[in-house]
């Protein structure tokens, strides 16, 4: 699958659902799919307002921690940004939006993290000690490490889910998806981007954790820390290329610089064991 399609794809026969912006903020994200001879696919929008339009640059994110994730050798939903014209409320608005798989196998179904914890857990269980009894302990940290790196302030219980197979009698979580509301997101300008403090420890939402991303890397044991690939700056280009028709390039300038010092971050940390 081509992974950015520039050419300007006529997609105004999608209908948009409303999904409110768990973050507080005002603004939607809209979401939609479609049945092909290959399951379905499904399409986002990055941040909407009535009356802005499409103001936010969620979609450009996704492709991007996609591509740090297969750098750094971690299982992941793979994205694909999509240049195309589309139609909210009798309005035609050119854009860029993300369509994705489904990345449940046959027979699985889905539920939410936070749901599936509700029901199973033991009393006075924590969400971590409950993933680490079910055996996910090495794709949270994973998690965690790569919430700290984008500065992922959106994985509340339902971006994470469980997948389970009641004939084969498997449960699985699913590979890490939703990435949107991470890096530069919070930035609404130019200006406001370029004034940006990208090393901040800034309040996320993290079911498993606390509110400092910072601080959910720290509490990994040391001897339980994910041994990822490591980054370095060759790797620039692998995150950036073919972006800049999407994003102002001085926007992907900071969001490496982010991504770069945050990984140095969470090098020293490993190298002080």
């Amino acid at each position: 699958m081509k992974q950015i399609i520039h050419e300007m794809q006529d997609m105004t026969y999608l209908s948009w659902a409303k999904t409110r912006n768990s973050s507080g903020t005002a603004g939607s994200f809209l979401k939609a799919y479609e049945e092909g001879t290959e399951g379905k696919t499904y399409y986002k929008l990055s941040n909407y307002d009535a009356w802005k339009g499409i103001t936010g640059h969620e979609c450009v994110n996704e492709i991007i921690v996609d591509r740090l994730l297969t750098v750094l050798g971690i299982e992941h939903l793979s994205y694909q940004l999509i240049h195309a014209l589309v139609q909210i409320d009798q309005k035609r608005c050119e854009t860029w939006l993300c369509a994705s798989r489904d990345f449940k196998q046959r027979g699985e179904s889905k539920i939410a993290l936070d749901a599936y914890y509700q029901a199973e857990r033991l009393p006075d269980e924590s969400p971590m000690d409950f993933c680490i009894r079910s055996g996910w302990e090495e794709t949270v940290y994973e998690m965690l490490v790569v919430d700290f790196l984008i500065l992922n302030r959106d994985r509340h219980g339902a971006n994470m889910e469980v997948l389970r197979n009641p004939r084969q009698k498997t449960i699985r979580l699913a590979p890490l998806f939703d990435h949107g509301l991470s890096l530069l997101s919070r930035c609404e300008s130019i200006e406001d981007m370029l004034h940006e403090d990208v090393m901040a420890d800034k309040p996320v939402q993290c079911f498993v954790g606390s509110r400092s991303s910072l601080e959910n890397v720290k509490r990994i044991p040391a001897d339980r820390r994910p041994h990822l690939n490591p980054l370095s700056l060759s790797d620039r280009p692998i995150l950036l290329e073919g972006l800049s028709d999407a994003l102002d390039q001085r926007w992907l300038d900071r969001i490496w610089e982010m991504i770069w010092g945050r990984w140095q971050v969470y090098e020293n940390l490993c190298n002080k064991g």
